[in-house]
């Protein structure tokens, strides 16, 4: 198997790896970011696809821009075969793939455990995938929040809106556990304050709009309706005078992560204990 990718292969390199074998080998060869190609690799590239040999097989990664749009005309002619694998950007989305791989490596997985593999490996599809197979082997089966903490112990990825999600859930232990993570990997003190201030923002004016469809209110709020499934699922516990306060204290967090607050992090802490009292209230 060679893998490279596309600005750092070579023609010379490039020839070499798609020419048969004398000794009749197979071969795989990857080449990620093949819109980086050079223009005359393009060529080689297509002539190979055009009249392919039998003991390579060419896999080419390209994400459907405009750059490179030449070759994938070209694959396309040759009639390869092309597999659409669609962005996905959103937690719930990447929930539900890291779910079918499970299912479709054989096995089963409970939803703690699912958001426990997110958290340990984080957003590459091909990790989540590998992560997937592997804990459905280990474990024969059945995959909990158990198994998934003994084989993946650290956090690869934590953002703001990790840390605020549990702060108005009342998550005290939770929100400064993931608070804490985030600030050693290097998530501004700003982004996770904004997190905070948009995680009291959505359930305020969700909470205001009144219980309904999710779809008929995130057209009427003009949210995406994943944020306001979210919201619905986060409103109860919270009252009329805590989302007042709540919101007091998202915006003196704000004012204190820019420079009013000795110790910005402290602030944090600080306004996650105090969203904690206000859902209290």
């Amino acid at each position: 198997m060679h893998e490279r990718a596309g600005s750092d292969v070579g023609d010379g390199e490039l020839s070499e790896m798609l020419s048969p074998s004398l000794f009749g080998a197979r071969r795989l060869v990857v080449i990620a970011s093949a819109q980086d190609l050079k223009a005359a690799m393009i060529e080689s590239v297509t002539e190979l696809m055009r009249a392919p040999a039998e003991d390579v097989c060419l896999v080419l990664l390209h994400p459907g821009g405009a750059k490179g749009k030449a070759l994938l005309a070209a694959a396309r002619s040759a009639k390869a075969l092309e597999i659409s694998c669609a962005r996905l950007t959103r937690s719930d989305e990447r929930l539900s793939f890291v779910r079918s791989e499970v299912r479709r490596a054989g096995g089963s997985i409970t939803p703690d455990a699912a958001a426990l593999v997110l958290d340990a490996v984080g957003s590459d599809l091909r990790e989540l995938s590998m992560a997937a197979v592997q804990l459905v082997g280990d474990s024969g089966g059945p995959v909990d929040a158990a198994i998934v903490a003994e084989y993946h112990r650290g956090r690869a990825e934590v953002s703001g809106f990790a840390v605020a999600d549990r702060a108005v859930l009342g998550d005290v232990a939770g929100a400064l556990e993931t608070l804490r993570w985030a600030l050693s990997v290097g998530v501004p003190h700003v982004v996770i304050a904004d997190a905070l201030a948009d995680g009291v923002r959505t359930i305020t004016r969700v909470t205001a709009a009144g219980r309904g469809n999710p779809y008929e209110l995130a057209q009427q709020l003009g949210m995406p309706p994943w944020k306001v499934k979210r919201a619905l699922s986060q409103v109860r516990g919270w009252s009329e005078p805590g989302l007042r306060r709540a919101l007091m204290v998202v915006a003196d967090l704000n004012a204190d992560v820019k420079g009013v607050a000795v110790d910005p992090g402290y602030a944090l802490e600080r306004a996650i204990g105090r969203l904690r009292e206000a859902r209290a209230a």
